[in-house]
């Protein structure tokens, strides 16, 4: 059993003051494997006043004396890798085997780009008569998402520590196990008190008094639009800056020239990865007339390859979601998208067969869907692939841009050069072209409600810099 009923405030671990806690449910199995506490504004006021007390000294450390401190935390958290993985595969249901490769790797690969990154960086720059100056924003209050867990805290914590910032995050009240175990890691490694606390709650809770919180300089927020615009707008009282990545509706465009099968694969593969649960999903494919009937049969064929089944199993490919709200909501949505007139090609509402205990869902493609269904609107946040038939390229790009959100883009095309033309044209923050991953190294963030900020690499760690001009030297 996971204890997660205390926070870690100034280099101890403390007893949560409001004694209010909550189970930590496994969603493979529907049962409790810990409690995690559910901390009040008390708390908050102890983590920030720990890390402004911190901040004096901490943001006066030299970038040397910043880059042996994340070596550090790298060597530190090699040494409890196979436990994070572990304690995600638990807490959110990701396939062990996923766990290790992608969930756990995600966090040590953050800390290792961070690190690159500031190796990179110079703090100081002459600009005509003047020294210009990137020096730390201040107390950072972080608030991450129960879907890439670890991923998400490192790639918050690296760049501010880089950066020279101290901070208090609160993870998902859902999936904490895996921030205890990094508040180990970051212990071990030698983190001065103070410069990193950890309260643990939930959004009313705590995340709300961080967001309000006048002692609190920036906050960093990873989540729904809905509850990204909740922290804006309790941030702005105090004109604190807001970082935010939010949610995504990303369109995968198919080109007539593209490889059909090759690039129909990678797209189901990639939207039923994670189980659908990540914000940069390709939820919407977008395929040419002329081949739209291959390209659902294709997709269907590869749909059907996909089982769902117990996350210990090293080869098991797909997960439960998190949570009973989570399967609900995404219930809902697959009959909204019946009624609303798109045919089910495989899938559809309830569980997989033989799976009754557990959140698991079938995996779902949808087609004929047109772009002003819900299911082509809302992030469904689960393994639901809407097929949308385009009759020509102007009109794919229209469709692809038609949406509130703007994370990410995918376009698979003949060569890289022509999908790099239609990459220019979408209105998102990231574009993959003809299957292209993520790149640790590059700005991650998107446009309109997908958010306002960018996190990874060297743009990770300037979203944690204040820029000072001094003039006259």
């Amino acid at each position: 059993m996971y204890d997660c009923t205390r926070h870690y405030i100034n280099g101890q671990w403390v007893n949560n003051d409001s004694g209010r806690a909550a189970d930590i449910i496994n969603p493979a199995t529907e049962k409790s494997i810990g409690k995690v506490a559910y901390g009040s504004a008390q708390d908050v006021d102890r983590a920030v006043a720990a890390a402004r007390a911190a901040f004096e000294d901490y943001s006066l450390w030299t970038v040397e004396q910043r880059i042996e401190l994340l070596g550090k935390a790298i060597d530190a958290y090699k040494a409890r890798f196979k436990d994070i993985a572990a304690a995600i595969s638990a807490e959110m249901g990701a396939p062990i085997t996923f766990a290790h490769q992608a969930q756990a790797a995600a966090g040590l690969g953050h800390l290792m780009s961070t690190l690159a990154a500031l190796q990179g960086m110079a703090m100081e720059e002459k600009v005509g008569d003047s020294i210009i100056v990137k020096e730390p924003v201040g107390v950072c209050g972080l608030i991450t998402p129960w879907n890439w867990p670890v991923n998400q805290i490192a790639c918050k914590v690296a760049p501010a520590l880089a950066a020279g910032c101290t901070m208090v995050l609160k993870p998902s009240e859902i999936a904490p196990v895996d921030a205890m175990l990094f508040a180990e890691v970051l212990e071990t490694a030698g983190v001065p008190a103070g410069v990193f606390n950890l309260v643990n709650g939930d959004g009313p809770g705590v995340g709300s008094a961080m967001s309000a919180h006048p002692g609190i300089d920036m906050m960093s927020f990873t989540g729904s639009t809905r509850a990204g615009i909740l922290v804006a707008k309790a941030a702005a009282d105090n004109v604190k800056r807001v970082a935010q990545e939010l949610g995504g509706k990303s369109a995968n465009i198919i080109l007539e020239s593209a490889p059909l099968e090759e690039a129909i694969t990678h797209g189901v593969n990639c939207m039923f990865s994670n189980t659908g649960q990540s914000c940069n999903a390709p939820s919407r494919m977008l395929v040419p007339a002329s081949c739209y009937e291959d390209a659902v049969n294709l997709a269907a064929a590869v749909a059907e390859k996909v089982h769902p089944g117990d996350p210990q199993n090293p080869e098991t490919k797909m997960g439960p979601v998190i949570s009973e709200a989570q399967y609900n909501k995404i219930q809902g949505l697959i009959e909204k998208g019946i009624s609303e007139g798109a045919q089910l090609v495989i899938g559809g509402p309830g569980k997989p067969e033989g799976l009754e205990t557990g959140y698991y869902v079938k995996p779902t493609i949808f087609r004929d869907v047109s772009n002003n269904m819900t299911i082509a609107r809302e992030e469904i946040f689960g393994p639901v692939l809407c097929m949308i038939p385009y009759s020509g390229l102007s009109e794919a790009i229209t469709i692809a841009n038609d949406t509130d959100y703007g994370l990410s883009g995918y376009v698979y095309g003949g060569t890289p050069e022509e999908a790099m033309l239609v990459a220019r044209r979408l209105r998102t923050g990231m574009v993959h072209l003809n299957g292209a991953d993520n790149d640790i190294h590059a700005p991650f963030g998107g446009y309109k409600q997908s958010g306002n900020g960018r996190e990874w690499g060297a743009s990770g760690i300037e979203d944690y810099l204040e820029t000072k001009a001094v003039m006259g030297l």
